[in-house]
């Protein structure tokens, strides 16, 4: 599996991020089962890959490289949330029919791959199954019992859900057309909303929710009008290449869905989207129940942005 970019591996990941804790090649070796060569070894190939030193080594020490630090700070997040979502994915997966029923919203599994990959290699008995959850009505599969978790943009307050660890992070995006006079912009503001008509989604979706991604109003008070209503993605790419609306899409609008009619504007001043697996409450095992790291029902969940 790989875990990073620049063909770094999941066990040199952990090898690193041993060593950052140990700062001993025998110790972090023996909290592994490898030899202190396997450690050494893969502390070197990681720094030929991104062509700096992680760790400064004497005979009588070792202490972290300042590329090191950065590196440790930037990967323990990540490497901690991938196993605590690993970890979520096994509990749901744990009931008598041997498969667990994902669903997810347009590209989605792609971007939970590694998360995904580990979990067959654990659990190769474990059938995946995939079912597309659109955003017109988010939670309706999981409370009809048509699939198992689903991942979502947070927040989620929805009494008898619960929610996961964050599976990741990314930006918000403002939608125009290629003719639109912001399409010739690097970058706009959240404030441009109150200039322009954005799609009405239809659906049983709830109103916190869906402005958590598309505001009611903008950061300094003005509403944000709403226009023809649309229950898909790629209704909202029609009316958006048609010059009939705007419309703010997360990261993976741009990375799964570019069009030639169609240009994506970062939103400088917009707070990161965040990605969550969430399930029925009453369906964790009583493992999950009893474990120390249990996670908040969704009804419990707190935050999003105020205002919208």
């Amino acid at each position: 599996m790989r875990g990073t970019g620049g063909g770094m591996e999941l066990r040199d990941i952990e090898i690193f991020l041993t060593l950052a804790e140990e700062l001993h090649f025998g110790r972090s070796a023996e909290r592994l089962h490898v030899s202190p060569a396997r450690v050494s070894q893969a502390i070197k190939k990681q720094e030929r890959v991104i062509g700096a030193q992680l760790f400064e080594r004497t005979s009588r020490q070792v202490r972290m490289a300042p590329v090191g630090e950065v590196l440790l700070q930037r990967l323990k997040p990540a490497y901690e949330g991938i196993q605590e979502a690993i970890s979520e994915v096994t509990t749901i997966a744990r009931h008598p029919s041997g498969t667990l029923t994902l669903g997810v919203m347009g590209a989605q599994m792609h971007d939970m791959r590694p998360v995904l990959t580990h979990f067959r290699t654990r659990h190769p008995s474990v059938e995946l199954r995939f079912k597309e959850v659109f955003f017109s009505d988010p939670f309706g599969a999981l409370r009809a019992g048509e699939v198992d978790a689903v991942t979502t943009w947070l927040p989620v307050r929805e009494p008898g859900l619960t929610v996961g660890v964050v599976l990741r992070e990314e930006p918000l995006h403002l939608m125009v057309a290629a003719d639109h006079p912001l399409a010739g912009q690097e970058s706009v503001s959240m404030e441009v909303l109150g200039d322009h008509i954005v799609p009405r989604l239809n659906g049983p979706l709830p109103a916190y929710w869906e402005s958590a991604v598309l505001p009611t109003r903008t950061p300094a008070g003005r509403p944000v009008r709403r226009g023809l209503a649309v229950s898909t993605f790629y209704e909202i790419l029609a009316l958006v290449a048609a010059g009939d609306a705007v419309c703010t899409v997360p990261d993976e609008g741009q990375r799964y869905n570019a069009q030639p009619d169609v240009v994506f504007l970062p939103l400088y001043d917009a707070p990161p989207v965040q990605w969550a697996l969430i399930w029925p409450t009453d369906r964790a095992t009583p493992w999950y129940a009893h474990s120390p790291r249990r996670r908040r029902t969704a009804g419990a969940q707190r935050g999003g942005r105020d205002g919208m």
